[in-house]
């Protein structure tokens, strides 16, 4: 363009120069004229070509106000110093990019102008698919807590590729057209200055990957810099200059199931409440006794909201992390089942939509923890919303307010066609925890976690738990009030609790003793909605030691399909029995943090039948064995003898004690681990 008008303007001069015989007479003002409007227009183009390498940066940010101006005009303080910041990195990364790539001559303008076209299709379209998909940007969060680059990204693009391609092709479009008009725009100098603008260009690239920005919650930073520096851990992880696990869920892989009816039995919907790190002490799976002064102070209004629900007053998890809580929950399957199991075993929704049920998964979790947007993204359901569609500031731990949890599900459930399975999945009991200052009991209470502020640091968790009691049990009113309410069969628990330093250790994660195992749980079954044979084996299992393992079995027979031959080989690989049921007796079950969808940090694992546990965790280098009933507080090691024939099944599945093991002979040989007969 700029190239064209500087040629017209040469042969405008060249015909508008005097003839030979007036040379001498005016050739100082015949030159001066031509010679003067060349060099504005070099002046023009130089002052036009450094404002277009800025046109990258205006796109960025007029995607980002588009997508959440609203938010961004919230900014304050040191989170607009922060955006503002990544403007300045923006700007700076694509304008030597741009530079470089507008070159008129070398081979190298074309590795800087595939750069440039590569990274800005990336990390724009990226985060445009990735905002639509979960109403915020990828993070490193989101990166370090995949399986691994593979299965996060390309697990993706198999699953959802047309939308994928949708998303990026325009950025790769615009990127395209900006690298073809700087070569006609950009002027390109021959100065030491304009040489080292070019060969800064992979140099910045390179700081893109390392600068820290704003990227959790409040995002302050432009969509690009946060998906470099995502990028950039991720490969800092790979090339191991930092570690992380890198065990976690992927995409499921689950098979076609036929379509079934369910068997002949009482109407009824299934609601599955689930929350987070409620420990077995901190709610009330039974109503207190008549007189007991204290109460139920940890959850005061579930107690009042569901008084007639059938207690399992010594429910455990099979782990003590929520990703695989989840799937020995909805699988039915053991911990220590493969990775390839773990992912293409059918979950109670498949399972539901197998037999005609209609089907919702709702969670105020934040679904770029631990990769759990891969996991749950394919269910066959029609509502499902995580952290972010109910609030795009959700904290990646806290996840969403439960509050508004509560009101999504209220304002969706009643649409679901009946029957129904649907799940409800709390989140806000995970640490950091979120307190209702006004309705806080549990006092002294301290967010510090230091050894001495143990009990303080205990009771501030309580008070986390006593406001999500107000959330789950509006939710309860609310079926119970409606039109389902006297049809709906509501099954409460945790997926693992949470230890105080019972043992030395805080949190959840680092071992399968009680305080992180034990959890509440209990069944609310409206009149008719349970045979007599169902509730009479109910009420028979209220003090019976059950697991997580016993759900699925539970929930599928509750929706009629136990005993479908359609899935007698899935029900095989299941080691639980329904509770609806006559308990067959105590099975030994596998108790592990170390799976094919979790890798620990910590190595911890053991196995429990009936009340007795073994257990070892990371120094242990023999087993450890207690009776739960007995000795509720794990304080007593009575030995491995008094285990009976735990050791050896044991040292069959892990190879020993976790301080003799490094890697755990299930994760290396792939066993499946006993079975029921």
């Amino acid at each position: 363009m700029f190239r064209s008008k500087v040629l017209n303007e040469l042969r405008a001069a060249e015909a508008d120069a005097p003839s030979p015989s007036s040379r001498d007479a005016g050739r100082g003002s015949g030159r001066a004229a031509p010679r003067a409007r060349l060099r504005a227009l070099a002046r023009a183009r130089r002052r036009y070509g450094r404002l277009f390498l800025s046109v990258p940066l205006l796109l960025v940010v007029l995607v980002d106000v588009r997508i959440r101006g609203d938010r961004l005009l919230d900014l304050s303080g040191k989170h607009v110093a922060s955006y503002l910041g990544a403007m300045v990195e923006s700007a700076a990364l694509w304008g030597l990019l741009l530079y470089a790539a507008s070159s008129r001559r070398g081979a190298y303008r074309w590795i800087a102008a595939l750069l440039f076209v590569a990274l800005a299709t990336l990390s724009l379209g990226g985060q445009l698919y990735f905002h639509r998909q979960y109403a915020t940007y990828l993070n490193l969060d989101a990166t370090l807590f995949g399986t691994s680059l593979a299965a996060s990204l390309f697990g993706q693009l198999r699953a959802d590729g047309e939308h994928f391609l949708r998303a990026v092709l325009p950025p790769l479009v615009f990127a395209c057209a900006l690298v073809w008009m700087g070569r006609r725009i950009v002027p390109q100098r021959r100065t030491p200055w304009a040489r080292a603008a070019r060969l800064a260009a992979p140099a910045a690239v390179l700081a893109a990957l390392a600068l820290p920005c704003s990227y959790r919650t409040v995002q302050a930073s432009t969509p690009d810099v946060i998906y470099f520096h995502a990028i950039g851990g991720l490969l800092k992880e790979l090339v191991g200059v930092q570690t992380t696990a890198q065990v976690r869920p992927g995409l499921r892989a689950p098979p076609a199931l036929p379509q079934v009816l369910p068997a002949e039995g009482p109407r009824r919907n299934v609601l599955f409440l689930l929350t987070e790190s409620v420990r077995a002490d901190a709610s009330c799976s039974a109503r207190p006794a008549p007189g007991d002064a204290a109460g139920c102070r940890g959850t005061p209004r579930i107690d009042e909201a569901a008084p007639g629900r059938l207690p399992l007053t010594q429910m455990r998890s099979n782990a003590s992390t929520t990703a695989i809580g989840l799937a020995v929950l909805w699988s039915g399957l053991q911990p220590i089942a493969t990775r390839e199991a773990l992912h293409t075993a059918p979950l109670l929704f498949d399972y539901a939509d197998a037999a005609g049920f209609d089907s919702a998964y709702w969670t105020s979790h934040h679904m770029m923890f631990a990769n759990s947007r891969l996991y749950v993204q394919d269910l066959p359901v029609t509502h499902q919303c995580g952290a972010t569609e109910l609030d795009p500031l959700a904290d990646i731990d806290l996840g969403a307010d439960d509050r508004l949890l509560t009101d999504r599900v209220a304002s969706e459930i009643l649409s679901l066609r009946e029957p129904f399975f649907a799940v409800a999945h709390f989140g806000n009991t995970h640490v950091p925890y979120l307190v209702d200052p006004e309705d806080a009991p549990f006092q002294p209470a301290l967010e510090s976690k230091a050894p001495d502020d143990n009990e303080a640091y205990r009771n501030f968790y309580l008070n986390a738990v006593r406001r999500q009691d107000a959330a789950i049990a509006e939710l309860i009113r609310f079926v119970r009030s409606s039109p389902i309410g006297d049809h709906t069969v509501i099954l409460f628990t945790s997926d693992h609790g949470e230890a105080f330093r019972e043992h030395g250790q805080l949190g959840h994660t680092g071992s399968i003793l009680d305080e992180e195992i034990r959890v509440p749980a209990w069944i609310d079954a409206p009149p008719g909605t349970l045979t007599a044979e169902e509730e009479s084996a109910l009420r028979a299992a209220r003090d019976e030691l059950v697991f997580h393992t016993d759900v699925t079995p539970t929930v599928l027979d509750l929706m009629g399909l136990w005993d479908e031959p359609a899935f007698a080989e899935y029900r095989a690989a299941m080691v639980g029995h329904s509770l609806l049921r006559p308990s067959p007796g105590p099975a030994a079950l596998a108790l592990t943090n170390c799976t094919g969808i979790w890798g620990c940090a910590f190595k911890n694992w053991g196995m429990m039948r009936g009340r007795m546990k073994l257990e070892s965790r990371a120094w242990d280098t023999t087993w450890r064995c207690y009776d739960v009933l007995a000795d509720p507080g794990e304080q007593r090691d009575l030995g491995p003898a008094a285990c009976g024939d735990l050791p050896r099944l044991a040292d069959a599945i892990y190879g020993g004690p976790a301080g003799k093991v490094d890697v755990p002979l299930h994760l290396r040989a792939g066993a499946a681990g006993p079975r029921r007969d």
